[in-house]
């Protein structure tokens, strides 16, 4: 018989019910979508839900710290081209905040040259993923740091 967790810790500190996770996870696994198109959002938030993770969507690169502030996530994937801030700018300034820069940050985008990666690298990107990319690329990317 499973054992009985009390319904709250502290006061107004509430268990969550892990039934709606696969397996006996406990820990949410957030992942924040950083693209200013919807249809890649969509896309990747549907990979991400169907493997058990949180997905966390933003199309606005310039409220990145405002959801992180709020939302907590594990993980960070970062569209490069957007308009008024590009993910080279919110990536290097997410590093090299000390309030942010841990959390993992996986450039997803068009720009596919070794300069762009190495570009990427240089603002602190985590990990590079390059669209088009399979289902097996971009959770192969996520799972390797959560």
């Amino acid at each position: 018989m499973p054992r009985q967790l009390p319904s709250t810790l502290a006061v107004g500190v509430h268990l969550r019910s892990t039934d709606n996770y696969r397996g006996s996870q406990s820990v949410v696994k957030k992942v924040l979508i950083v693209d200013d198109s919807p249809a890649q959002v969509k896309l990747i938030h549907g990979l991400l839900e169907r493997e058990g993770y949180t997905p966390i969507d933003l199309n606005d690169p310039r409220r990145v710290e405002e959801t992180i502030t709020f939302e907590r996530p594990t993980l960070i994937l970062l569209d490069v081209v957007m308009p008024e801030r590009n993910g080279f700018q919110v990536c290097r300034e997410l590093k090299n905040s000390s309030e942010f820069s841990s959390i993992p940050v996986i450039l997803v985008t068009s720009k596919d040259t070794a300069s762009d990666r190495y570009w990427g690298q240089q603002q602190g990107a985590d990990g590079y993923v390059t669209k088009p990319f399979t289902r097996e690329e971009l959770l192969s990317a996520v799972k390797r740091f959560v």
